[in-house]
């Protein structure tokens, strides 16, 4: 476990989602995102991806729909973990970076629609799941 993330010893532990193995499959073999998320819909990192695409071609409003839906299905995962509500979730564990893509997505694009509140909210959002995933984005 990271020491970065165990500033409280009471704290709630880092939470791990499990490995997308025929979505990582999938992608490495070329596949489009577009063509994956109609088999693999509760992927956050397919959601994420089909939200960046948006973005970068100006679809703003779509980039939103998309991340939103990357960000929900994440919640649901990272609930099925154990998460609770808060505490860290490293950018570090590869199946975690499609929640936190999907969020940094959200983040963004709710401040291009002018969303009030939203945008603050998930940059501490990501700052609380893990201090490195935003620059770790950004560089991709």
């Amino acid at each position: 476990m990271s020491d970065e993330f165990r500033t409280n010893l009471l704290g709630p532990e880092p939470t791990r989602l499990p490995a997308e193995d025929e979505v990582y499959r999938g992608l490495a073999l070329g596949h489009e995102a577009a063509d994956l998320v109609a088999e693999h819909p509760e992927s956050s990192l397919l959601w994420a991806i089909l939200a960046e695409e948006a973005w970068a071609e100006g679809r703003t409003v779509e980039s939103y729909a998309f991340a939103r839906v990357g960000y929900h299905r994440g919640l649901d995962a990272l609930r099925r973990s154990g998460w609770r509500g808060a505490g860290p979730v490293p950018w570090e564990h590869e199946p975690n970076q499609g929640f936190l893509r999907a969020l940094y997505a959200l983040g963004r694009a709710a401040a291009a629609i002018g969303e009030d509140g939203e945008p603050e909210r998930i940059e501490k959002f990501l700052e609380g799941s893990d201090p490195r995933a935003k620059a770790a984005i950004e560089a991709l």
